[in-house]
């Protein structure tokens, strides 16, 4: 009892070998842990993603593989009940679940999770369940969906950001020029002193051209996610996509209003 204590207590699952009815020993069965994957589970932990163990093992030989991966929570002994539970808890609380598994058990929790990622050498059940399987059978990969997903979420919202910024201060800067005949008070807001109304609409026409153009190589490439928090990638992006876009109408249309002018088109 010791020794499979032991055993257990290291991350291993002990198997007994038992001949005519008498115990003969045990084999120590270790589990390994993919090289490098505590670092990336540190890295998801720095963007605010937690990360759950969830095994059949008993407690100590659970608790030992967390630690040695640095899992931020482990479940034991974990049934098909008590795993589809602990991911609609997770989902009650307004958060998004990745899950990956391979065996029948997994499936009712693959179908429920947001992602499911199911290995290809696991059971007919599971990759049915799951939303994705992986070819190679490799668990580490869900950190890459993650990221990946990551990455598409980030890209989107930056897009976003730039183009209602470039939008407000499009008009803010073409407005006053159009209209301050009509209402002298908007020539305070002139305040790029554009040539003519003309030459406003044609200069925010060709710079609305240039600007979509130059956005397309940033929405095939995608912007890419350092380890940061939720409210720290929020920071980032408005200010740079989002003061980019409030700064980038003004200059832009500027300087094509004086190449205009300086060519007589207007």
């Amino acid at each position: 009892a010791r020794e499979i204590e032991k055993i257990a207590q290291s991350g291993g699952t002990p198997l007994l070998v038992a001949g005519d009815g008498q115990l003969l020993g045990a084999i120590h069965l270790k589990d390994v842990v993919k090289p490098g994957i505590r670092d990336r589970f540190a890295e998801l932990r720095a963007m605010g993603i937690r990360t759950v163990m969830v095994t059949g093992d008993n407690p100590l030989t659970a608790a030992a593989i967390a630690a040695e991966a640095g899992v931020d929570d482990v479940i034991s002994e974990a049934t098909p009940e008590k795993k589809l539970q602990r991911i609609r808890q997770e989902q009650a609380e307004g958060k998004m679940v990745a899950m990956c598994g391979d065996g029948a058990n997994d499936a009712p929790a693959l179908a429920q999770a947001d992602v499911g990622l199911a290995m290809n050498d696991g059971t007919q059940a599971a990759r049915e369940a799951a939303n994705l399987v992986d070819l190679d059978s490799d668990p580490t990969k869900l950190l890459d969906v993650v990221q990946v997903g990551k990455e598409l979420l980030v890209t989107r919202g930056a897009l976003t950001t730039f183009s209602v910024a470039n939008d407000v201060a499009k008009y803010f800067a073409i407005l006053p020029a159009l209209f301050a005949g009509i209402y002298p008070q908007l020539g305070a807001l002139n305040l790029m002193q554009l040539h003519s109304p003309q030459s406003a609409i044609l200069s925010a026409i060709v710079f609305n051209a240039l600007i979509i153009v130059a956005l397309i190589p940033l929405a095939l490439r995608g912007v890419r996610v350092q380890a940061a928090d939720a409210a720290s990638l929020l920071r980032c992006n408005l200010l740079i996509y989002g003061l980019g876009g409030l700064v980038a109408p003004f200059v832009g249309i500027k300087l094509i209003d004086l190449l205009l002018v300086a060519m007589g088109l207007v």
